[in-house]
């Protein structure tokens, strides 16, 4: 995709990139290794640039150039959930924000006409960004093993023999986190030919003419329905433990973005206490698509105590009764145990969870909150122990850091104060780490009168 001429003069005004100021590392290949190309990753990438980090990779597992991040494949909604006048990857720049993208192509009345950014528009957009910032991305490297060099750094492995030394990690790979997909023991058994979480590729022509049931009443769940209604599915049923679903009604007083922004600031136990009450809802026209079907049914207070695959199918034994179906899929959400994450694996006894450090009122006890990392102000893994100080160069920004920030990080609304915030700590703790490396610059030949001799005061008027 060719520069956007708005785009460039923009970038131009701002003057030109600094120069890299960080001095090089011995034994390193980058100062920054950033894990995921979706919106996250460009953004921060483009801010450290902006900042004058300059020796920054970037690495995507997928190969596909054609699309930032995994939208095309695991968005299935029809529009963004967020309000279209947040800031996004844009951080200040309004020529790369979405609004100029879009009315560039459609006309300066066309964003007045569109209550939320359609979801094709956004994938076109982060396409059109990077093709901006002209952000170098190493597509189809999947990051395998995470560990310390024994100098402070880290060593990050890329598949068979490739290793490359980097003095931090920022893993900006979205809803999955420092987990992965949560899998309800119920459904743990069933096989893929019978099974799926909404965080996978599904082939929903594949469900055309078949059952299908949805584990679960949140927004991905409802999205997934739609989405196999609208592709041919005979029959949807979608099974809520609820007793009734949490929809977000259009109108009202959205939460101010300052206590999100302030959120890491509060006491641990009052973090704990407000991410506790959190329930997850979903959009009403998330609710109104599927519902529009009449072959799409709801089941409320009716939890799974077992699911069977038997002759090609599975036997479910609900709160509400034996159902049978040709294929589930999860919409249970993501667990954030770095335990469960393969790159984490091998150094998750080091990182410090939730639950090592805060010990909640009885009734407030959460394992899956208990699971989740505890992060310092910089987005950063907290060592268990306080002499294992490479943890720290680890920052996570992504669904992992909800527990410790307020909000899904790596969503839309956290981009705004998130990157500046991450990308000022990284700059910082360069600058401090290598202090002793910075030598004041030397002037330029002797000292000399020449310029101002005869502007010196004698005492003597003239």
């Amino acid at each position: 995709m060719s520069a956007d001429p708005t785009a460039s003069e923009s970038l131009r005004l701002l003057g030109p990139e600094p120069a890299g100021w960080v001095p090089p590392t011995d034994g390193t290949d980058h100062d920054v290794t950033i894990v995921g190309a979706g919106q996250s990753g460009l953004a921060i990438a483009h801010a450290l640039r902006r900042a004058g980090i300059d020796r920054v990779a970037v690495l995507d597992a997928a190969d596909d150039p054609r699309h930032v991040g995994s939208w095309a494949g695991l968005a299935r909604m029809k529009t963004l959930r967020t309000d279209k006048k947040l800031v996004g990857p844009e951080l200040g720049n309004p020529a790369l924000g979405f609004r100029a993208w879009f009315e560039a192509r459609n006309g300066i009345h066309a964003w007045a006409a569109i209550d939320r950014i359609a979801t094709a528009d956004w994938i076109a957009y982060l396409t059109w960004f990077q093709a901006q910032v002209r952000i170098p991305v190493r597509r189809g490297v999947r990051v395998t093993r995470l560990e310390p060099d024994g100098r402070g750094r880290i060593r990050v492995h890329l598949g068979g023999d490739t290793v490359e030394v980097t003095r931090k990690v920022i893993l900006a790979n979205g809803v999955e986190g420092t987990g992965g997909p949560r899998i309800p023991t119920e459904v743990a058994g069933l096989s893929p030919t019978v099974f799926a979480h909404t965080g996978s590729l599904i082939d929903f022509s594949a469900l055309r003419g078949r059952t299908v049931a949805i584990l679960g009443s949140a927004a991905s769940a409802f999205d997934a329905a739609a989405t196999a209604l609208e592709t041919g599915a005979a029959e949807v049923h979608l099974f809520s433990r609820r007793s009734d679903l949490v929809i977000v009604r259009p109108g009202g007083k959205p939460p101010a973005l300052a206590v999100f922004d302030a959120f890491p600031l509060l006491p641990d136990a009052e973090r704990w206490r407000r991410r506790a009450g959190f329930a997850a809802s979903t959009p009403l026209d998330s609710v109104v698509r599927a519902t529009a079907h009449p072959n799409f049914r709801i089941h409320l207070d009716a939890p799974w105590h077992d699911a069977v695959e038997t002759g090609g199918q599975v036997e479910v034994t609900a709160a509400d009764g034996t159902h049978t179906f040709d294929f589930v899929i999860a919409g249970t959400g993501y667990q954030h145990d770095p335990a469960t994450r393969p790159e984490l694996a091998g150094i998750a006894d080091r990182i410090a969870l939730w639950r090592d450090v805060y010990e909640p009122p009885a009734d407030l006890r959460s394992s899956q909150a208990g699971s989740f990392p505890y992060l310092g102000p910089a987005y950063q893994f907290t060592p268990r122990d306080p002499d294992d100080t490479w943890v720290s160069q680890i920052h996570v920004f992504n669904a992992g850091a909800s527990q410790s920030f307020g909000l899904p990080i790596g969503d839309v609304p956290s981009l705004r104060i998130g990157v500046p915030r991450l990308v000022e700590a990284i700059s910082r703790d360069f600058v401090l780490a290598d202090l002793h490396r910075f030598t004041p610059p030397a002037p330029a030949g002797p000292p000399s009168r020449e310029e101002y001799a005869h502007a010196v005061w004698s005492g003597v008027p003239a």
